[in-house]
């Protein structure tokens, strides 16, 4: 017996654009956020969101470009210099 195999739907396979996947993917993350807060106020929330999604951002980028910071910071459009002090900031050098 043979098991098929199963394969990962994408964004574009349901005809969705990809930002609209992110952007949808962020908004349940961050009503799950305030959902867990249970009436207690949030501060800062800013900065923690920065915190907690700038890091894996940069880890997932870098390890699709397989740690080249050119084609990274290319994917990213920013700067070379800017994307190697963020790095830097986050231990990801």
């Amino acid at each position: 017996m043979s098991k098929a195999k199963a394969t990962k739907q994408t964004a574009i396979d349901r005809n969705e654009a990809p930002e609209k996947c992110l952007s949808e993917s962020v908004r349940r993350s961050m009503q799950s956020y305030f959902d867990d807060l249970d009436g207690h106020e949030a501060s800062e929330l800013y900065s923690l969101f920065m915190q907690e999604v700038e890091k894996p951002f940069f880890e997932v980028v870098m390890q699709h470009t397989n740690g080249n910071i050119s084609h990274a910071a290319e994917m990213l459009g920013m700067n070379r210099v800017t994307l190697r002090n963020r790095l830097k900031k986050y231990g990801l050098n």
